[in-house]
């Protein structure tokens, strides 16, 4: 199974030294966002990724073009033109870079790697957003649901919008009621879909507001809620907050031990 990261979109503002790159590329612990979300899922022994890349696509493909060198110890000959490289270090990871515009909608970014997908699943996670989501319980309960598409909730941070879930555990976007803090879900960016969703996409759908209606609609949308960690970094405080948490040894999405455990960590 593949995992798709959306990495597209305008550049990152969230911090003033990292202007001008995709947000996914902004750095924390010395790594970008996107490979700690890579590395994630690498534990869960996911290593094929596809990456929708957009504003700066060339930096993302550069950063993985290189990255056999940049995570290892090098010595450079400069007068025969020579590199000599220690303590090599990589990922047992097959990373393909897709340019899918800057402004294309997140419907058009998946239908634009349609061609990449030859399982009959696939997982869909933005690239800007780190949690502790069980995957595997999350993939076991699309499983068990028979759904075209599963979508992961989590509980609001504040400023997420509430999703209306009946009581069989099911998106209704047409039947929307005012839900109880203690009830409320929002989505966490992260979905698990059949390769059958790519006949409900047209060029330039968004996700929830046109696939997600059309899928609660025939009752082929369910849902994994997830009650862990879990952060979309949309802000500086948001990314000092997962700095600190990196720092501190106590960031939940840091794993050791998996399936693909590399000593670069």
């Amino acid at each position: 199974m593949k995992i798709v990261i959306l990495a597209g979109g305008m550049q990152s503002t969230i911090n003033n030294e990292n202007e001008g790159i995709p947000k996914p590329m902004v750095d924390i612990g010395g790594k970008p966002l996107l490979w700690h979300i890579m590395k994630y899922f690498s534990w869960y022994g996911f290593d094929e990724f596809i990456i929708c890349g957009g504003y700066r696509v060339e930096m993302i493909k550069e950063y993985f073009m290189d990255y056999y060198i940049y995570a290892s110890d090098i010595t450079v000959d400069l007068q025969n033109n020579k590199i000599e490289v220690h303590k090599k270090r990589t990922e047992d990871w097959k990373v393909t870079v897709v340019n899918t515009g800057i402004s294309s909608s997140i419907g058009q970014r998946i239908s634009l790697i349609q061609k990449y997908i030859e399982e009959d699943e696939f997982v869909v996670t933005y690239g800007d957003c780190l949690s502790d989501i069980d995957i595997k319980a999350m993939l076991e309960s699309h499983k068990k649901s028979g759904k075209m598409a599963t979508v992961t909730l989590a509980k609001p941070t504040g400023r997420n919008q509430l999703l209306p879930i009946n009581e069989e555990g099911e998106l209704q976007y047409n039947k929307f009621k005012k839900i109880s803090n203690d009830a409320a879900w929002v989505n966490a960016d992260c979905f698990v879909l059949r390769k059958e969703v790519f006949h409900y996409l047209s060029g330039d759908d968004d996700l929830e507001k046109q696939l997600f209606l059309r899928l609660s609609d025939k009752r082929q949308l369910g849902t994994y809620q997830h009650k862990g960690f879990w952060i979309p970094i949309e802000t500086k405080r948001d990314l000092v907050y997962a700095q600190q948490l990196w720092d501190t040894g106590t960031a939940p999405w840091k794993k050791r031990g998996g399936q693909n455990e590399s000593q670069n960590t």
